[in-house]
């Protein structure tokens, strides 16, 4: 009989069984559930009014105030005091508003280990398959009604492709280049309840956080999950956040898959993806010259300190451009104090650019300030839907740092390999 993928051992795992298959149901352990501050009220209501038992094991439940970091009314300000009472009430562990987005709060502060079963209400929360989890996202009555109360979620086990990715990338290309492209090529609705197993050279020679930007994709191609295969820099990357146990599971080499493609990234140009979703997607050459009123680094697909380092190789001894708006925002407390021990908060802030609390950013415009219909912004988010920030007429491009700070420069989307050769 084939071997198991590392998602079907986990799944095994958790759920008492020696084996598992595709198209199983099976009712796992949870080890880790993951809320913000939207669906952390939404689920806390249902919990209360609806469920009223226990909570079975509140040491597994992180809550992070990412989304409304800075309430613009007072009635956002009094969901998120209910909030924290129901973190206090029931023991969860809170981190509050300036404590980063979900998922790198989560990663920083140790919670995220291998072998796990990770569930969320965010929909990038199957991005944990970086470090060898499963990791999914759920429905906010599904953590009100069985996590919380038994420390359990169902699952029908998922098929998986193995995505295959070789090459090396061009100068001034990088991984966030890769990744925009990559969403393209598998299309929107190309993997619906797959499991996405990202592999081979290409990854391999990535560090932690590179590879992160590809488990981000999952829902935007209708992934179930995805995962890496954990390593030694998985293990290394661990082990200098926490000192629990942790176990690692790979996948079989005879372990079947339902489809496998092969992808070689060596001749990729910057990538850009333009409203009104991911799959909108092309060399940045197709969008060159498109004015830019807003820029942001941050989101869970940026803010990470290697955007902030790429931001400053172009943005040092440069301003932006006049009329437009540079956002900085880390993903994590660690990622600012880093960015301040490098000097980049001051490179950057020389430039022109604003820094704002850790967190996911301008994410749905409740925290920074809403867009017009007459504007458009290039971030790093993993988002570009229109309306997430503001006027549902505004266009948003999505790039790399590289992209994002060459395009505040000009005020208008750009090439980067312009400014770095």
């Amino acid at each position: 009989m084939a071997g198991m993928t590392l998602v079907e051992k986990i799944l095994a795992k958790a759920s008492g069984r020696s084996k598992v298959r595709p198209g199983e149901v099976v009712v796992a352990n949870v080890d880790l559930l993951l809320m913000h501050d939207l669906s952390g009220y939404l689920t806390s209501r249902v919990y209360e009014a609806e469920v009223a038992r226990p909570m079975r094991y509140p040491e597994r439940v992180v809550m992070v105030f990412d989304h409304h970091f800075s309430p613009p009314t007072e009635e956002r300000a009094e969901i998120l005091e209910a909030t924290r009472a129901f973190a206090r009430k029931y023991g969860i562990h809170l981190f509050d508003c300036g404590s980063g987005n979900i998922h790198h709060a989560a990663v920083q502060n140790g919670f995220v280990r291998p072998g796990t079963v990770v569930v969320g209400s965010d929909s990038h929360t199957p991005v944990h398959g970086t470090l060898g989890c499963f990791a999914a996202g759920l429905g906010n009555n599904s953590h009100a009604g069985m996590v919380m109360p038994f420390g359990k979620a169902w699952f029908r086990v998922p098929e998986t492709i193995a995505v295959n990715l070789s090459g090396r990338l061009k100068p001034v290309v990088t991984p966030r280049d890769a990744a925009l492209w990559l969403t393209g090529q598998i299309g929107e609705g190309g993997a619906v309840y797959k499991a996405l197993h990202f592999r081979g050279p290409f990854l391999e020679g990535l560090s932690v956080w590179d590879r992160w930007l590809f488990p981000l994709i999952t829902i935007d191609v209708g992934g179930k999950c995805a995962y890496i295969d954990p390593d030694e820099k998985t293990v290394e990357f661990v082990r200098a956040l926490t000192s629990q146990p942790f176990e690692l599971y790979t996948t079989d080499p005879d372990a079947e898959y339902v489809e496998e493609q092969h992808y070689d990234v060596s001749d990729l140009e910057p990538q850009v993806a333009a409203s009104p979703t991911l799959g909108n997607v092309g060399p940045v050459s197709r969008f060159a010259g498109a004015p830019i009123q807003w820029a942001e680094l941050g989101g869970h697909g940026g803010g990470r300190l290697e955007d902030f380092r790429q931001a400053a190789e172009i943005l040092k001894g440069r301003k932006i451009a006049p009329g437009v708006k540079l956002n900085l925002v880390p993903s994590s407390r660690e990622v600012f104090r880093q960015a301040l021990r490098e000097g980049l908060v001051e490179a950057l802030y020389e430039a022109g650019g604003t820094w704002f609390p850790p967190s996911t950013g301008s994410n749905q415009a409740i925290n920074m300030g809403a867009m017009s219909q007459y504007e458009a912004m290039v971030s790093t988010h993993a988002r570009n839907f229109p309306g997430r920030n503001g006027s549902p007429k505004a266009m948003m491009y999505l790039g790399s740092a590289y992209t994002v700070a060459a395009s505040a420069v000009k005020g208008a989307i750009a090439d980067p390999r312009e400014f770095l050769g």
